[in-house]
């Protein structure tokens, strides 16, 4: 896919209005302080995920995060996408699934045995835009998180 790009240190400048613009709208409390120490890890080449461009590399239309882990049940690394994020503006262009489809098919590649997401089941539009995508939701099972 030509527009999903791994991002590096030099991408920075163009990640961080698209990662403040996202936590904007979810309604995240972080600052740009934040924003910039949580993701240039990734950037640099921290082994624990991975942030890739949407769109062209030039201008960016959007991101996705990955974290890696390790599961028993699927028999290997797994990875799960933490942050999603296209431009209001050029979203239901097809470039969110453009861009999943391609991240999977290369997480396959590289020996991923499964790709996990969190999605708010009350946004149903974003429900059946994942299940388009082959998501499914595990019956009786849902991320419950402790902050340490």
């Amino acid at each position: 896919m030509r527009s999903l790009h791994l991002a590096t240190v030099e991408d920075l400048p163009k990640l961080l209005p698209l990662v403040a613009a996202f936590h904007e709208h979810q309604g995240f409390d972080t600052t740009p302080t934040h924003q910039h120490d949580a993701i240039l890890p990734l950037l640099e080449g921290l082994p624990h995920g991975a942030v890739w461009l949407i769109g062209p590399r030039r201008a960016p239309v959007g991101y996705v995060v990955v974290s890696f882990g390790w599961s028993v049940e699927y028999g290997g690394m797994d990875a799960i996408v933490d942050e999603l994020y296209i431009r209001t503006a050029v979203r239901k262009r097809g470039m969110g699934s453009e861009a999943i489809n391609a991240l999977a098919r290369a997480l396959k590649d590289g020996g991923i045995r499964a790709l996990h997401l969190e999605a708010d089941q009350d946004n149903q539009t974003l429900v059946k835009f994942y299940e388009r995508l082959k998501f499914e939701t595990r019956n009786g099972y849902a991320y419950m998180s402790r902050i340490l």
